[in-house]
């Protein structure tokens, strides 16, 4: 086996605590990067993917836009996610806190949000904006990097990712991380405007088909694809579980 593959190999089986069976090799080397490649993009490839930029904190009016609930329907995929009191959940790139705050409010005072995200200006924002909503005390910031989300081990019954999963620049290691922090059993969701549509007005490298997301989980054994609820007119949400 390739050395690279075998010190990726050993550094999961630390992280999960169990020897790896994968359904699809790693690839050697992990990414790719190309000079010819789409403006939106970093010029790094995974699996075939553009990784796309990631949205800096001076866009989050665009998170906080007020017709982003009738567009999006935001409040269907809250529902869908089927948040209980007392659980654990993660938001994952976070921003200025959109979801945060709203997931706060289904986990109650026994439950707990970890706000993610790597730009501490979008923290600081996220902050101000629970205390507006008076669940400061159930949302805690955390600041993470780009390979890992800084999350204590087995901690989370759930971890969302809205629109975020496309622009990590380190997808793979990001992802072998998360699933250290999901307890077993635990659901890991993304949310991704469908590529597959072309009504969506997105760009395209901010869009992701079923299948990349898939084809790009099968690196991780742990995993297991549930489902793909569909009541968003937009988006996927991608429903993953830690086994």
């Amino acid at each position: 086996m390739h050395p690279i593959r075998l010190l990726l190999l050993a550094h999961l089986t630390l992280l999960l605590g169990a020897p790896l069976l994968r359904a699809e090799p790693i690839p050697a080397p992990l990414y790719e990067t190309r000079s010819e490649h789409d403006p939106n993009g970093i010029g790094k490839f995974f699996l075939g993917r553009e990784i796309a930029h990631v949205m800096g904190h001076q866009a989050w009016g665009w998170l906080e836009r007020p017709e982003r609930e009738e567009e999006e329907r935001t409040d269907l995929l809250l529902e869908a996610l089927a948040i209980q009191p007392g659980q654990t959940v993660a938001d994952i790139g976070a921003g200025s806190g959109y979801f945060s705050w709203r997931m706060a409010r289904k986990v109650g005072d026994e439950g707990r949000v970890l706000a993610v995200d790597i730009q501490n200006e979008m923290l600081e924002m996220l902050m101000r904006n629970m205390a507006m909503r008076r669940v400061e005390k159930r949302v805690k910031p955390v600041l993470g990097t780009i390979t890992d989300p800084k999350l204590p081990p087995n901690s989370c019954d759930l971890m969302l990712m809205v629109d975020v999963y496309h622009e990590f620049d380190h997808p793979f290691e990001m992802i072998t991380a998360m699933i250290s922090a999901l307890k077993p059993g635990g659901r890991l969701v993304f949310v991704e405007f469908r590529l597959e549509d072309p009504k969506v007005p997105i760009k395209l490298l901010h869009r992701m088909s079923e299948e990349q997301v898939r084809k790009e989980m099968r690196l991780h054994p742990a995993l297991k694809f549930l489902e793909n609820k569909s009541p968003l007119p937009q988006q996927h949400i991608l429903i993953f579980t830690r086994q």
